[in-house]
């Protein structure tokens, strides 16, 4: 999605021209148990008995290829989904393309393209990503599609049914380049390239015109005591929490009503309003109906709709935390689970721009990096709450260290012939390492059993907050803290002609393996292609992967071991080859189009 066209009811200067009956107010007509009851359904978390799960990215606007914040979004988005599906719930994953619009109009024209095939082109290019870098979409959401069509059509005239659209006539600056009307206040003056004095938006710096247009309009006004009661009552509906708070901050002033049409002589390449050949829906609110069509809307959608979660940049927050559930509040749906926010990427502190050229191919860095290695960094290394900065020396080191020496040269050391001849999951002695300090344990060792048994419900709850970087810190904790375990220890200067050696020996492997294990199956969300290899070597099978077999060390309690001398996976190879910073140098940054904005 993109800036929204909106226009600003109370700030520009003429007066609006009712088209329908006289003025009322649909909210003010509810009786307060009907509004509290809406906000009960929109505030009502599923059942525990409820498996389902609903995760959407945005959809991205057609007008250039992907960049790295595209993938981003759907990286995290294809986190939540694999990480619901080893918990055991029923996850639909959504993602797709905006593809409405008068840019696209424009684009289309300038690329000698009827629009469709445009887009249709542009489209590829994501599925083509998405596909190379392991997102496990369920459903792609394309907005010229005739479900789509028939979702926004129906949602418009729910709307327009119970008077909560409005036909108006505005006027004020409008700037063609962002799609927008704006207040006075967001107005500006400057000069342009010949020095002649124009009118500019104090957002974008882009040249605005002053002009007159009727359409309609939605009364967002209505809605803003309905907003704060369902953040104030819902806390986390919103996180980070730094967002939520923006939020709340926004709803201390009035909310103007939001023109929801364009003239079908301005726009022709859009949904037409119902019943009105002369108006087309506008793209933005087209494009949010997407999350409804995918969930079924308007027919069987409440077993998605009831469970749906939004991954949103936080250039886009408003639009989906003010604008989005006003409109669901409208219609009567409920409103999403949760609306998780992530920040931006940025190069050298700066914006991505094919100007400054310096503009990150997702595609190119996820072939040199591979899909795992792209996939792992950008989750690892981003913050949701602030900006992230971009470079392929970050990128190499931080998957060198923690990837290619760390976790495998853990799993190599503890699956080499040299400690582990017979290639079995070797048993675990409890005379050698007591449940109480004794045997051949050190403290340090207990508290790595401590950390480790403890890691899942670490792990699960970062992973909930979407502090997905988090939770691989504390994973990478992890693995340095079995790394010094080894080496403490140092198997390979044990005897095995020694008895009790070799059963140390034995346990020390033992337990590195039941780490790796845990390892392997909670990292599985962020690096599927990597944790499969590791697990597969262990001699995990498929289906002793969910989140339900993380039972960690079940010897050190007493209790049977599943893999204890069971044969390991065959050897296929370095877990993570070691990049260098030659063979990046190599590759030469293909030359990008322009970034697409992020919805």
């Amino acid at each position: 999605m993109r800036t929204p066209f909106v226009f600003v009811a109370r700030s520009c200067k003429a007066v609006h021209r009712l088209q329908q009956s006289p003025f009322f107010s649909p909210i003010s007509a509810l009786s307060r148990h009907q509004r509290v009851s809406v906000l009960r359904q929109t505030s009502t978390h599923p059942s525990k008995d409820d498996r389902s799960y609903y995760i959407t990215t945005p959809i991205f606007y057609v007008n250039a290829s992907p960049h790295l914040g595209h993938l981003y979004s759907a990286v995290i988005a294809d986190c939540f989904h694999r990480y619901k599906l080893l918990q055991g719930f029923d996850s639909k994953f959504a993602t797709g393309t905006d593809e409405h619009g008068l840019k696209i109009q424009q684009a289309a024209d300038t690329a000698g393209k009827d629009p469709l095939t445009f887009c249709t082109d542009v489209s590829e290019r994501f599925k083509h990503l998405f596909s190379r870098c392991n997102v496990s979409y369920t459903d792609y959401i394309r907005t010229t599609e005739q479900r789509h069509r028939e979702a926004v059509e129906h949602f418009w005239s729910v709307l327009w049914n119970k008077g909560f659209i409005y036909k108006g006539s505005y006027e004020g600056w409008y700037s063609t380049q962002d799609e927008s009307f704006l207040t006075p206040s967001q107005v500006g003056d400057a000069l342009d390239s010949s020095g002649k004095e124009i009118k500019v938006s104090l957002e974008s710096g882009h040249k605005v015109d002053w002009m007159q247009e009727e359409n309609y309009m939605f009364r967002l006004s209505e809605f803003r005591p309905q907003l704060l009661d369902w953040l104030r009552g819902n806390p986390r509906a919103i996180q980070p929490e730094r967002f939520y708070q923006a939020v709340l901050q926004w709803l201390q002033e009035d909310l103007p009503d939001l023109s929801v049409s364009r003239q079908r002589s301005r726009l022709q390449w859009g949904i037409p309003v119902p019943g009105d050949a002369e108006q087309t829906i506008y793209v933005w609110l087209d494009a949010l109906v997407n999350y409804l069509t995918v969930a079924g809307y308007p027919d069987k959608h409440e077993q998605w709709w009831n469970v749906a979660h939004h991954i949103v940049g936080k250039d886009i927050l408003k639009f989906h935390a003010i604008y989005w559930p006003s409109f669901l509040l409208g219609a009567g749906l409920p409103l999403p689970q949760t609306i998780h926010v992530h920040s931006h990427w940025t190069v050298g502190g700066k914006k991505m721009s094919k100007s400054l050229g310096n503009v990150v191919d997702p595609l190119e860095r996820s072939q040199m990096f591979t899909t795992d290695g792209m996939r792992y960094f950008l989750l690892r290394q981003g913050v949701p709450d602030s900006d992230c900065d971009y470079t392929d020396d970050k990128a190499i080191k931080l998957l060198n260290a923690e990837l290619a020496d760390s976790l495998g040269g853990l799993l190599n050391r503890c699956t080499a012939p040299a400690l582990n001849p017979a290639q079995v999951y070797p048993s675990f002695c409890p005379q050698s390492f007591p449940n109480q300090p004794g045997g051949r344990a050190v403290v340090e060792d207990y508290h790595m059993l401590d950390a480790v048994k403890h890691l899942p419900a670490l792990v699960e709850q970062h992973y909930e907050s979407m502090h997905v970087y988090k939770a691989l810190e504390a994973i990478s904790a992890c693995v340095r803290q079995t790394n010094g375990f080894v080496h403490r220890h140092a198997p390979w200067k044990l005897d095995r002609r020694d008895s009790k050696d070799r059963r140390w020996l034995d346990t020390i492997i033992h337990i590195s393996l039941e780490c790796l294990r845990i390892y392997g199956t909670l990292l599985q969300p962020v690096v599927p292609e990597i944790s499969n290899k590791l697990l597969s070597r262990l001699g995990v099978q498929q289906g002793e992967r969910s989140w339900a077999d993380v039972n960690f060390l079940p010897r050190y309690q007493g209790m049977d071991c599943p893999f204890e001398g069971r044969a390991l996976g065959s050897d296929s190879g370095v877990l993570f080859s070691r990049l260098e910073r030659q063979n990046v140098d190599q590759q030469k940054p293909k030359k990008t189009k322009k970034a697409a904005k992020v919805k």
